[in-house]
């Protein structure tokens, strides 16, 4: 095989735009959706540090949008797989609509209230979780099954377009023309999402439902630990945001080791310039079979990149091994999506995809304060450091115990074949 032949099988597969009427209004929603949520999200904490001077404030934004995040992203998986998913969509994105709108108008105030913007922030909060399952559960229904791992590779290119440009834009509209503004796009970018929905074709639930309910959230929840495999995706994720996330460290790294504060920007962006690059040449990933090995070696990827980063000499190749871990990091959440879109049944994936949410947030939050508790007993360095190389070790350890994760292979396992099954005795015809 030639050069030429290798990059162009590392090309993404667009088949699933080209081919699926329905996953391309699925992808151009959810892409201006995290575009507008990222413009909001520089706009809240900037403005609430305006007008309070108080860091411990901003930090408490995130204390009001977690309990509402974990009680409707559980709510809304367990409602997803009840209700019709693309009205749900629909409603959500209305109502985020509604929320953004009142900062807006909160924003344009000569005393603009500081309560108000705490309650819209866990509103929003509330409502973009009970959102997500829907529309992760919907996905996989608006391409072929063998198509899944693409669509999740463009899925995540799409997001992170966003998470690139929406944070650069809202900085810019913070600078030139006010935080009102912020708001404003973010509140066009909701209601063009959610005609986008709108238009979707429906997709009935294929089996008798149950009305949402702690007996059905517990089971998704049995479901997902008795699943070694599914198991294996959640805790390699919590793993590795626990023990490797370096992004609260960021402002000490360049205010008081390399004394370059205007290079911040380049910190936070790195990671997602890392994973743009890993979607935008995915190509090779629907040839890869065994997705649990797949996962765990990407996952110590990101933890040995992070180790890497924590003890370079220059910012530059700081960045540099930033922009590598966050590749290694959307590898490893293709991999993962695809195990859950490829195995989880119809009739469980809404309540997996408000687990799958926990996952993401419970890592994170942790890791912030496990990195800021050994900076300050330790060093920066050392928190960042260590952290990484204890995320690679933590990794092994969870691939070791949950040998039913490593030996994951889509060709073979189970649940997958049985979904396959599901999926061809249920005709789906995807429109294109």
């Amino acid at each position: 095989m030639t050069l030429r032949d290798r990059l162009r099988a590392m090309r993404m597969d667009l088949t699933p735009l080209r081919e699926s009427r329905d996953f391309r209004l699925l992808f151009t929603a959810g892409t201006v959706f995290y575009f507008g949520a990222m413009v909001s999200y520089v706009a809240i904490p900037f403005q609430v540090y305006r007008l309070t001077g108080s860091n411990l404030l901003v930090g408490a934004i995130g204390l009001a949008e977690l309990v509402p995040l974990v009680v409707f992203g559980l709510y809304g998986g367990a409602l997803a797989d009840h209700v019709d998913r693309r009205r749900l969509l629909v409603a959500c994105g209305v109502a985020q609509a509604v929320f953004t709108a009142v900062l807006a108008v909160n924003a344009f105030r000569a005393d603009p209230s500081i309560p108000l913007i705490f309650v819209m922030a866990g509103l929003l909060a509330a409502s973009s979780a009970m959102q997500r399952p829907s529309r992760e559960a919907l996905m996989p229904r608006t391409v072929r099954h063998d198509q899944i791992a693409a669509a999740n590779a463009l899925s995540s290119f799409g997001m992170q377009i966003g998470v690139l440009v929406g944070p650069a834009t809202g900085g810019l509209l913070i600078a030139f023309v006010g935080i009102g503004w912020c708001f404003v796009v973010d509140v066009v970018g909701l209601v063009i999402a959610s005609v986008l929905f709108f238009l979707m074709r429906p997709y009935p639930h294929r089996e008798e439902t149950t009305p949402p309910s702690l007996a059905g959230i517990r089971q998704g929840i049995a479901y997902a630990v008795r699943r070694r495999d599914l198991l294996g995706t959640y805790l390699v994720d919590i793993a590795a945001m626990f023990l490797a996330m370096p992004v609260v460290l960021f402002p000490a790294l360049v205010e008081d080791i390399f004394r370059r504060p205007e290079l911040l920007g380049l910190l936070y962006s790195a990671e997602t310039v890392g994973a743009i690059i890993a979607t935008a040449s995915s190509g090779w990933i629907g040839r890869v079979h065994h997705h649990g090995r797949a996962v765990v070696i990407s996952a110590a990827a990101y933890g040995a990149c992070i180790g890497l980063a924590g003890l370079m000499p220059s910012l530059w190749l700081v960045a540099l091994f930033l922009m590598l871990s966050g590749t290694a990091d959307m590898i490893s959440g293709i991999f993962r999506t695809t195990v859950w879109n490829q195995t989880i049944p119809e009739s469980m994936r809404g309540r997996l995809a408000g687990i799958e949410m926990l996952s993401y947030s419970v890592g994170p939050l942790g890791g912030q304060v496990r990195a800021g508790l050994v900076a300050d007993l330790w060093s920066v360095r050392g928190s960042i450091a260590s952290g990484g190389f204890a995320c690679v070790m933590g990794v092994a350890i969870t691939a070791a115990m949950l040998r039913d994760f490593w030996d994951y292979d889509e060709r073979t396992d189970p649940h997958a074949v049985a979904e396959r099954e599901r999926r061809r005795a249920a005709g789906e015809v995807i429109d294109s």
